[in-house]
Order: structure tokens, then C-alpha cells, then sequence
């Protein structure tokens, strides 16, 4: 069409200006003509149980014992996470814990050291 950037939440092309914002006709979604890279910004803002904001790389603590799914294993209160990687999901923490492995982790269970 013209120099309007696609929708952010569908991929529409069928996008348009109305004032300061554009719409998109196909799945409804507004966002502001002067965020141009809003769906990159907002799709990683993951949190901490205390409301601290989590980046790849961080170091975290366990605040909750989780027992590990198909094993025995137990994850203890206060094991410290080192290096840990954001994604997407329901478990959005991906890292490796020393003794158990490769895991995911939700971040409702952890705290920023």
C-alpha cells in the first residue's frame, strides 16, 4: 500500500492512519504513529515475584522449593540460577541449574540476586 508499517500484532498490510494512531482493519489493534518498534519493546517484559525486571544473562535465587516433572529431584529454596535466558511462554526462563540440568522456570518463582 503506502509507507504505513504492517500491524505489529496480526502482520497486516491493510493498516491506516486515523489522527495520531494507526488501526489496523483486520484484528482491530491501535497502537501510536510515533512507536514504530512497540511490539519488540513489549513482548519481553518479563518480571520477578518482587517487581524486579529480568534481562537475559541476570542471576536469580529460587524463593519455593519445584520439584522437577518426571523425576525425583527437587529444586531448593535459594539455589542460585547463574546466566539465565528469557522466552516466551508459560515458563518464560530458560537456564541451567548445576546438579539437574537443562530447565524452564516461571518467574513468579524467582528473585533477582
Amino acid at each position: 500500500m503506502s509507507d504505513l508499517p504492517n500491524c505489529p500484532k496480526c502482520g497486516s498490510e491493510y493498516t491506516y492512519h486515523d489522527g495520531s494512531l494507526h488501526i489496523c482493519p483486520d484484528c482491530g489493534h491501535e497502537w501510536a504513529a510515533d512507536s514504530a518498534a512497540e511490539s519488540g519493546e513489549d513482548a519481553k517484559v518479563i518480571k520477578d515475584a518482587n517487581g524486579n525486571l529480568l534481562q537475559d544473562g541476570d542471576t536469580v535465587t529460587v524463593i519455593k522449593d519445584l520439584k522437577v516433572k518426571g523425576s525425583s529431584l527437587v529444586v531448593k529454596v535459594g539455589t542460585r540460577v547463574k546466566n539465565i535466558h528469557l522466552v516466551e511462554g508459560d515458563h518464560d526462563i530458560d537456564c541451567k541449574i548445576e546438579g539437574i540440568g537443562a530447565m524452564k522456570l516461571k518467574s513468579e518463582f524467582v528473585k533477582k540476586a
